[in-house]
């Protein structure tokens, strides 16, 4: 979608920011480069996530860097599910028996699951990957296998040498409290595998293309003091209110290594100017999930076409201020979650929902479907 099209959606504040002089950067990112589009858990909009095929068909769509969140497997191997539960993402319940489930606590929540600590790579290597979303194609459930962080980093490789460009990865780790201490594996066993890995692959330089992130604070800091690799401190929140502030309630209050600190910072206190100064003591970007970074007004206006008023339908009316803040903090900063199947606050399109957060200087941003956050960059420039 072209920017004079925009202009029937989005307000005169998009149209001024992507304007200026032909001497200015077109974009208002920390660096005047074009923000980055990374493919969260692959093409995860069509695809089993964090399988290979995901990832690559990210890869092939245009994907600058692919995502890889990391749990851990019994034998203290890193592989890639969204969380150390197998149950929504797998056929596990299909493999094994439901004697290898157990209730462990995942960050103050009595969790009963089949989980990944529980099993060795070799039976995580007999799972089948499905997609999690009923409203998502079923037709490639148990295609899949479980890729481990080696046969990502491996891929991203051999794809940017084949386009003769970078295709960087963007590591999660999933619960480092969870890991280090309910699981047993001990306190920065999974960071120093991680780093480990990092290195062995790409050096222990900032220029590489990876990133680093995590909910967690505590292990940030200690992986700053281990790598050079560039760290992201995520902040969740647990919804929007009816009024558009944020919603905080446990465990999307605080980072979990907080609570069991009883460090009394929720996750919004970290995007106050004190909360990005102490950011940027250890991380290089904050990654914020995308309601922090707009204004929203109720105005009455149904807008993303379902004929229902809801919160989704709020005016979008500006920047909260807080990539601005960062920026002069020398801080980047990359949002989630954009995706074509689930409108964003009052956006119906959701091209140009992602347009409107690069028009404010995003520095990147994290999509299901690479292929529309590709074409969104590619109307801006």
């Amino acid at each position: 979608m072209k920017i004079k099209t925009l202009a029937l959606v989005l307000s005169a504040a998009f149209l001024q920011a992507c304007g200026g002089s032909d001497d200015s950067p077109r974009f208002k990112t920390l660096t005047g480069a074009e923000p980055l589009v990374i493919a969260h858990r692959g093409a995860s909009g069509i695809l089993p996530e964090h399988t290979l095929k995901a990832y690559k068909a990210a890869i092939e769509q245009g994907a600058d860097f692919i995502e890889p969140d990391l749990v851990l497997t019994q034998d203290g191997v890193m592989i890639d599910r969204h969380e150390p539960m197998l149950d929504g993402t797998t056929d596990v319940a299909s493999k094994f028996p439901a004697s290898r489930m157990r209730t462990r606590d995942v960050d103050g929540v009595p969790t009963t699951a089949y989980f990944a600590s529980d099993f060795t790579l070799a039976e995580i290597k007999t799972l089948r990957a499905v997609q999690p979303r009923a409203n998502r194609p079923q037709a490639y459930n148990g295609l899949y296998e479980i890729p481990t962080l080696d046969e990502v980093i491996a891929l991203a490789k051999a794809e940017g040498t084949k386009r003769g460009k970078s295709v960087g990865i963007y590591p999660e780790i999933k619960h480092s409290t969870y890991h280090a201490t309910t699981v047993g594996f001990g306190a920065r066993v999974f960071e120093d595998k991680l780093v480990a890995t990092l290195h062995a692959a790409y050096g222990n330089v900032a220029s590489v293309p990876v990133f680093i992130q995590s909910f967690e604070v505590s292990n940030l800091q200690y992986l700053n003091t281990q790598t050079n690799i560039r760290l992201v401190q995520l902040i969740d929140a647990d919804d929007v209110k009816d009024d558009g502030s944020m919603s905080l309630v446990a465990p999307y209050h605080k980072p979990y290594d907080f609570v069991v600190s009883n460090d009394s910072r929720s996750f919004a206190d970290l995007l106050t100017s004190s909360g990005l100064d102490f950011i940027k003591t250890y991380a290089d970007a904050v990654g914020p999930w995308k309601p922090y970074l707009v204004k929203t007004v109720n105005d009455g206006v149904e807008r993303t076409g379902d004929a229902t008023l809801t919160i989704n339908d709020r005016r979008v009316d500006g920047s909260t201020g807080v990539i601005e803040m960062a920026h002069r903090k020398g801080l980047l900063v990359h949002t989630w979650t954009f995706r074509d199947d689930a409108s964003g606050y009052g956006f119906k399109d959701p091209q140009a929902e992602m347009q409107y957060y690069m028009s404010l200087g995003i520095d990147g941003v994290f999509t299901d479907f690479t292929a529309t956050g590709v074409a969104a960059r590619a109307g801006l420039r």
